[in-house]
C-alpha cells in the first residue's frame, strides 16, 4: 500500500466515506500535489492541513487525533 493509500484509510476513519476526497482536496488545494507525489517530505505539511479543514466538520479533539495518525505514518516511510 503506498504513502497516499495509508493517508486515505485514516482520513476515512475520521471524514467517513468522503475520506479520499478530502484528502485529494488538501493535496490539490494546500499542498499543489497530485496523490502520487506525496512522500515523507510533505507529509507533516499535509497533516497540518488535515487538522486544520478537519476541525471544520468534526471536533478539535478528533482532528488533533486525526493530525496525529498522519504524522506517524512519517515514522513508517523509508
Amino acid at each position: 500500500m503506498s504513502l497516499y493509500d495509508d493517508v486515505v484509510t485514516i482520513a476515512k476513519e475520521y471524514i467517513g466515506p468522503a475520506g479520499q476526497k478530502f484528502i485529494d482536496r488538501q493535496l490539490e488545494s494546500h499542498l499543489n500535489l497530485s496523490p502520487a507525489d506525496l512522500d515523507k517530505s510533505n507529509i507533516f505539511e499535509l497533516s497540518k492541513w488535515c487538522f486544520a479543514s478537519g476541525r471544520l466538520i468534526i471536533d478539535a479533539e478528533e482532528a488533533r487525533s486525526f493530525q496525529g495518525k498522519i504524522n506517524a505514518l512519517a515514522e513508517k516511510v523509508a
